[in-house]
């Protein structure tokens, strides 16, 4: 039987803006980015686990407590090696496949995980991912046993947060698969990840308009508040990155 866990890699430290995924989306209600994330996770058939992957080190303690609070699991790991910890977070959950986006992304398109769940099953892939969409809105699916692979015949630069880019220089040793996206997200032009200030700036400003669908805010109608909101999209725009991942 397969099972489905989503690994959620945190640590406190970032050069650009620090505690990434502990800033509040809605400041007045007190729900950061991590919350919303378990939140979201949970409202999927397909996620039987959510599970924290939690950095070693005294700083990123509040992390333990948001999985106490939400109880949910969680595992301590190499502040560097995020890829060994998303390994943990499917071992901890007993998991067969992991569901992987970062912890800066509040936004992924869960529209499309039960769809790429079932298509990863039925075609035997050891990767499924969606890609061109807005930058931060993006997911992988994963066998545990492609991301051991990874680890174990990777390098240091694999071993690190760069979890997907051994089986992206070596994609000739998986079956990947990428899935097309429907054109009305098609959107490489827009930015929904945090990384810096005027992101969850951003970020905040989608919350706060379409709080009343939390935690399922559909990506059209982001995408479509973006829009209609050409100051905001222009706070971000000089750190879009309009390339695939894969």
């Amino acid at each position: 039987m397969r099972r489905l866990a989503a690994a959620y890699a945190c640590r406190i430290a970032g050069s650009r803006l620090y505690g990434k995924p502990l800033q509040l989306l809605d400041v007045e209600r007190g729900v950061s980015v991590l919350e919303h994330m378990i939140a979201l996770a949970r409202t999927e058939p397909a996620i039987e686990a959510v599970v924290l992957g939690i950095a070693e080190g005294p700083g990123n303690d509040a992390f333990v407590d948001i999985a106490q609070r939400f109880r949910t699991l969680h595992i301590r790991g190499s502040e560097r090696d995020v890829l060994q910890r998303l390994i943990q977070c499917g071992e901890a959950a007993q998991a067969t496949d992991v569901f992987r986006c970062t912890t800066e992304s509040p936004f992924f398109y869960f529209e499309m995980i039960e769809p790429v769940w079932k298509r990863h099953i039925e075609a035997g892939n050891d990767v499924t991912v969606v890609d061109g969409l807005p930058e931060g809105s993006h997911f992988e699916i994963y066998t545990l046993e492609a991301l051991r692979k990874s680890h174990r015949q990777g390098d240091d630069r694999h071993r690190s947060e760069l979890c997907s880019l051994y089986v992206r220089e070596h994609r000739d040793q998986f079956r990947v698969e990428v899935l097309p996206v429907p054109e009305s997200v098609r959107r490489l032009d827009l930015r929904l990840t945090i990384d810096y200030p005027e992101d969850l700036v951003l970020c905040r400003a989608i919350y706060m308009a379409l709080h009343e669908q939390a935690p399922r805010i559909p990506l059209p109608r982001i995408i479509e508040f973006i829009d209609a909101n050409p100051d905001l999209q222009a706070l971000v725009v000089a750190y879009v990155n309009p390339v695939p991942l894969f």
